[in-house]
């Protein structure tokens, strides 16, 4: 398995290309902007795109979902609780964003514990509401994929739109840190940490 970290669009929001080395099978997560160079990273690495999922429905998270939507004619999924964020810039927050108002339809609504295949791999989806009520982790082999529920030293805001500070906490503390150690964890803003360098560090979590 390969992942590729392109921090996308004028908030840098990490996007993931998550690809089986095999066949070249490949999952795009939270593409916030900077379609082009996504696309043109799809196409250099000959990767074979099955799905765009979204952690959650904000706009620094979702703003090259058309485009890539477009050119290459896969699904979105999005978790079913933030499915209604994408259809309006008010909730998603974009209209209030540099990049302008962005609306959209997800193709498929996804939930806990549903498990998305591409290729060998596959992402079983976990559901951790606080940062939005949608919001969603995919945990794939050893390695999950957090969007704004979880940072390295830090956690997502609960103040916008769909937020809960307690239901944040509850979500991490009784999903995420039940994980392994070793998991490593990428998020959708800066770089890269583990399950156990969390549970040691991370202030907001003790």
């Amino acid at each position: 398995m390969n992942i590729l970290r392109i921090p996308a669009g004028i908030y840098a929001a990490n996007c993931y290309l998550v690809y089986s080395e095999d066949d070249k099978a490949a999952i795009i997560v939270d593409p916030g902007g900077d379609a082009d160079e996504l696309i043109d990273t799809i196409e250099t690495n000959n990767l074979h795109l099955k799905y765009i999922v979204l952690t959650h429905g904000h706009g620094d998270h979702i703003a090259a979902v058309n485009k890539i939507k477009d050119r290459f004619g896969v699904e979105v999924l999005i978790h079913e609780d933030d499915a209604e964020m994408l259809e309006e810039g008010e909730l998603n927050l974009s209209i209030k964003m540099a990049m302008g108002n962005i609306e959209l339809k997800s193709d498929k609504t996804i939930k806990e514990g549903d498990r998305l295949h591409f290729g060998n791999l596959e992402a079983k989806v976990i559901h951790t509401p606080g940062h939005t009520k949608g919001g969603i982790c995919l945990l794939i082999e050893g390695s999950l994929i957090t969007g704004d529920t979880l940072f390295k030293g830090s956690i997502g805001r609960s103040d916008l739109y769909g937020g809960d500070f307690d239901l944040l906490i509850s979500s991490i503390k009784n999903k995420l840190l039940q994980l392994p150690d070793e998991t490593v964890v990428y998020p959708g803003h800066g770089g890269q940490s583990t399950i156990g360098y969390e549970k040691r560090t991370n202030h907001f979590l003790r």
